[in-house]
């Protein structure tokens, strides 16, 4: 069975968040009518994390939740505050190893199941180390390849 590897987090700093407004310009000398409504930039920490000190970035290193939305290379935003349930797209820990998978629960099972038939499910026994380790709330998905490849070799320095 492949498996994937997850690296350490990829946020290694703060969790003290500072808003960073960004200053516009008009080179006509005549702002535009709806500067007069512009509100303060977006805050993506404040937008896409619920729970600061519970949650960690990871970059998916693989394609097995690629049914799922999630490609290798995302970073996918994790809450570990949030508890595993049915249909939710869980990091699990098996035997040791950190895996992406949805959890599927039913009365007298529970199944990972990857979304890419390349990788086989995963189903938890009494006999099956797992824990759920959080919950995937969001996922960054990277859509120029220039940039991409640049956080890839970014990732490769830090090795």
């Amino acid at each position: 069975m492949d498996q994937e590897i997850l690296y350490r987090s990829a946020y290694n700093g703060t969790k003290d968040f500072t808003q960073q407004n960004v200053p516009t310009a008009n080179a006509t000398g005549f702002g535009a009518a709806a500067d007069d409504y512009a509100e303060r930039g977006i805050d993506l920490n404040e937008q896409l994390i619920m729970n600061k000190p519970a949650t960690f970035f990871f970059r998916m290193n693989s394609d097995a939740m690629i049914g799922g939305g999630i490609n290798s290379g995302d970073i996918l935003i994790v809450d570990r505050s949030i508890k595993a349930m049915n249909g939710k797209i869980i990091v699990a820990a098996i035997d040791g190893d950190l895996m992406v998978r949805r959890y599927l629960q039913s009365l007298n099972t529970a199944t990972l199941s990857a979304e890419n038939k390349q990788y086989k499910d995963v189903a938890i026994n009494e006999f099956t180390a797992f824990q759920s380790w959080g919950v995937v709330t969001c996922v960054i998905h990277i859509l120029d390849p220039l940039l991409l490849e640049r956080c890839n070799r970014k990732k490769g320095k830090q090795k």
